[in-house]
């Protein structure tokens, strides 16, 4: 059942409003194994058929990871622009893949006008620790002179497509406009062809507009449902579900407040515009968004887990059987650092980076 944007607001506003949980008695016991240290400010990391690890590294580093901790440099990468939040972003194993290991991969690059986020493809030769076959499939469409949200994960639809964010660029306007790429949830083919536009005037690589800097893009395997987390102001970090055509708000709307502490926009709604299923205030800085589908943690089937930068955390965003938000559960906090990707592995138990210079690669499993 889809909530109607009263509904979601009448529910967001009450759950923003409750002290977060620290424990859950009916909540399993958790054990994290440190995989691999001394990784650069890893981004994100996905698992490769054999079981090992594909990580990226903001400063332009990408490195395969045995489960043991062995680690395997990867040569071929592209030019990068390695800056304030730009460098290596996500990485994507493509599911669709014929012949080989293919991965797409995004990363702030300089071109006319400064930089931007751009989507490339590639072939991982694990023989060779090279990628082959790079290509830029994608680049957004205005590149400018800051060093900030660049955005952007990549979720992959069961037809092969790609979702995947880029940020407002530290120039809120530009999440407005439907012609921009700036700010906005996009989707292209795998080899960055894009559909029909959503309406007369947006770029056709446009799914939905409005969002301030989306750094956790997922599908639910089980529903097929988009959810993405998103960077607020002071406040108002938001998990959306995006939709076609949609409008999400920034910076006409939102939960939280200018870092000078002036109003944002119109406030916290306005016409036309939609509602968050959930938001913190204040902020923690959100990192990634997975949903848990495994069989590892049962009991958390279908919840929302959320890394948080600022607070060094894992938010457990507990769900009902209708999809609403009944509660949070904060893990790990302040135990390993700023928390920047979540990934659930084959077997279930969850993957987690840390966005430090001395980051790791961290594996949470069940105690018993």
């Amino acid at each position: 059942m889809k909530a109607t944007p009263a509904f979601v607001l009448q529910i967001a506003t009450v759950i923003a409003a409750l002290a977060p949980l620290s424990a859950l008695a009916d909540q399993p016991d958790l054990k994290v194994e440190r995989v691999a240290e001394g990784l650069s400010h890893p981004w994100a990391v996905e698992v490769l058929p054999d079981g090992s690890y594909l990580v990226s590294e903001r400063p332009g580093r990408l490195t395969v990871i045995s489960p043991s901790g062995e680690k395997q440099p990867i040569s071929g990468l592209p030019s990068l622009y390695a800056a304030g939040q730009g460098g290596l972003l996500d990485v994507a194993i493509d599911p669709g893949a014929v012949n080989g290991l293919r991965i797409f991969f995004t990363a702030s690059v300089s071109g006319e006008g400064g930089q931007g986020t751009a989507v490339f493809a590639a072939t991982l030769d694990r023989e060779a620790a090279r990628l082959q076959d790079v290509e830029q499939i994608f680049a957004m469409n205005r590149f400018s002179g800051t060093n900030r949200h660049f955005g952007s994960r990549i979720a992959i639809d069961a037809s092969g497509d790609l979702f995947f964010g880029i940020g407002d660029r530290g120039e809120s306007e530009r999440a407005q406009d439907p012609g921009d790429h700036a700010g906005s949830i996009l989707k292209i083919a795998r080899d960055g062809s894009a559909g029909d536009p959503a309406a007369s005037g947006w770029q056709p690589e446009i799914w939905s507009i409005g969002h301030r800097n989306p750094q956790g893009i997922t599908i639910d395997p089980v529903t097929g449902t988009l959810y993405t987390v998103e960077h607020g102001a002071r406040g108002g970090d938001e998990i959306n579900t995006p939709e076609r055509g949609r409008n999400y708000g920034w910076p006409e709307i939102s939960y939280g407040v200018h870092y000078s502490g002036e109003k944002i926009g119109q406030g916290t709604e306005a016409p036309g515009l939609e509602q968050p299923v959930y938001y913190w205030d204040p902020s923690i800085a959100p990192g990634a968004i997975a949903v848990y589908r495994g069989d590892m943690f049962p009991e958390w089937d279908g919840d929302f887990l959320v890394t948080a930068l600022k607070d060094e955390l894992l938010a457990h965003i507990i769900r009902d059987d209708t999809g609403t938000v009944t509660s949070e559960e904060r893990l790990f906090e302040r135990e390993y650092g700023r928390l920047r990707d979540v990934t659930i592995a084959p077997d279930g138990s969850l993957l987690m980076v840390t966005d430090e210079a001395d980051g790791a690669l961290l594996r949470v499993y069940r105690a018993d």
